[in-house]
């Protein structure tokens, strides 16, 4: 495959190196020779190593945890690939951090993903490539072409595979993920209910109410990060209190910090099914309840379609 002005290459990070490399099988092109490493003092140290002039360049790169690590090398490398005369530069970014840092949440507090935009922006890159971003306003942050792919298509492809759509009820856990949890059902011609919870302090929420009649039902909880795994857990309490007759979960980003993994294990959720936008730690793959999709393919069919100037959202029509 070839861009539609120049040759197009895959820089990868060291945040998730098995989806870049996902990724590059899937469009048939070998991932660029690049070195990121550090110094003894952890700075980082970058070194393309093919020649890169001209041409169309994707950076791999989620900022998951470390995020800071993992952001710093996202904007060394473009600084890098820009020095270097790449005609253009995406970075593609399956899960971005900062996100829930979208607004002013009281007094005197930042708005982290606005700057995180800025860095990103000012580093040099021409566009940025996401997925399932914590709130669509985000787009806007950047003052640079921002496509926001979904991982809806293959969730509702797994559940079709995996249920009977004739039994199945989707639940968003909270108000906030309402809409996300809407287009779901949507996509499947099931009904919605939503958890009514109150969060006490954050990483910590008690479960309020169940809005929506769930008895008999098998529930498919939506939302777009599980981290704690507290809301997740409590919400599917929630619903087999309620009569609910078994809770599974589909979210996109597994950041599961801390005992996450542990604390799904011990839960009652049948299953937590999440995509490989962040590196699956050991805990997570040896999990009994917890499966990884692939999002390589989705990615991979947006950047060709990107290079190509093709349209993306027409993915998702």
């Amino acid at each position: 495959m070839s861009a539609k002005n120049g040759s197009i290459k895959l820089v990868a990070g060291n945040s998730n190196p098995a989806l870049a490399q996902e990724i590059a099988t899937a469009l048939n092109i070998p991932l660029t020779k690049a070195s990121v490493r550090r110094f003894a003092d952890m700075e980082i140290f970058v070194e393309i190593q093919e020649n890169v002039r001209g041409s169309d360049v994707f950076i791999l790169q989620s900022t998951s945890f470390p995020t800071n690590d993992h952001l710093m090398e996202l904007l060394i490398i473009t600084d890098a690939l820009r020095r270097a005369s790449a005609r253009r530069i995406t970075a593609v970014i399956p899960y971005f951090g900062y996100a829930r840092q979208d607004r002013k949440a009281g007094g005197r507090t930042p708005i982290s993903a606005k700057l995180v935009a800025n860095m990103i922006t000012h580093a040099g890159a021409d566009r940025v490539m996401t997925l399932d971003l914590h709130a669509g306003q985000i787009q806007g942050f950047f003052d640079i072409p921002t496509d926001n792919l979904y991982a809806s298509p293959l969730m509702v492809r797994d559940i079709k595979d995996k249920f009977d759509l004739a039994n199945v009820m989707v639940v968003s856990p909270d108000v906030g993920g309402v809409a996300r949890a809407r287009g779901l059902a949507k996509r499947i011609n099931a009904p919605l209910a939503i958890v009514d919870k109150r969060r006490e302090r954050p990483g910590e929420s008690e479960v309020m109410n169940v809005i929506g009649d769930v008895a008999g039902y098998t529930c498919i909880l939506i939302d777009d990060i599980v981290d704690s795994g507290g809301t997740l857990v409590n919400a599917a309490d929630a619903l087999l209190k309620y009569g609910a007759k078994e809770v599974s979960a589909y979210l996109t980003h597994g950041v599961l910090s801390g005992g996450a993994a542990a604390r799904i294990a011990n839960s009652r959720l049948k299953e937590l099914v999440i995509t490989d936008s962040i590196q699956p730690t050991e805990a997570v793959a040896n999990s009994k309840n917890i499966r990884v999709l692939s999002v390589a393919s989705l990615i991979a069919e947006a950047i060709g379609r990107t290079a190509s100037e093709e349209s993306v959202s027409s993915l998702f029509d």
